[in-house]
């Protein structure tokens, strides 16, 4: 009967995390699936020069570019979604720790607030807001969650 149970809990757990998972993860180039609907609406925020919109995906690390040191210190580098469209992440290192191990070729889910440019996008906060003010955001790499 323990046995029974504690199968019961744990499978309802479960079906909690997956049934109500956020929708925002890509899964097209992990499970080889199409395109998720979070590459399809930044692929719309970018086409309409939409900004300010809270975003979440997933993408492959392209580029590593060098720290921004002016003002708030950013950790900053590019990811490929399945949709080819490629974004700028901003992470702010002053707020978030910094993810050291960060390789080309690494997949990262991320969750912040996108900014229209003509390169295809930037996605910043992607850190807790120490205000409470605005939305928290954060980057999962490696299952380490960086907020």
């Amino acid at each position: 009967m323990k046995k029974f149970l504690f199968i019961l809990v744990v499978g309802l757990a479960v079906y909690g995390v997956v049934g109500h998972a956020p929708k925002f993860f890509s899964v097209g180039k992990f499970f080889n699936s199409e395109l998720s609907t979070s590459d399809r609406a930044l692929e719309n925020a970018f086409t309409n020069g939409q900004s300010n919109i809270q975003v979440g995906g997933s993408g492959e690390v392209i580029k590593i570019l060098p720290d921004d040191n002016q003002g708030s210190r950013h950790q900053r580098f590019i990811i490929e979604l399945n949709s080819g469209q490629t974004l700028l992440i901003a992470h702010n290192i002053d707020i978030a720790s910094k993810i050291n191990d960060l390789n080309l070729g690494d997949h990262i889910n991320f969750y912040g607030e996108f900014e229209w440019n003509s390169k295809g996008g930037v996605v910043h906060w992607t850190h807790h807001d120490p205000k409470g003010s605005h939305e928290s955001g954060w980057i999962n790499h490696g299952g380490k969650l960086y907020q």
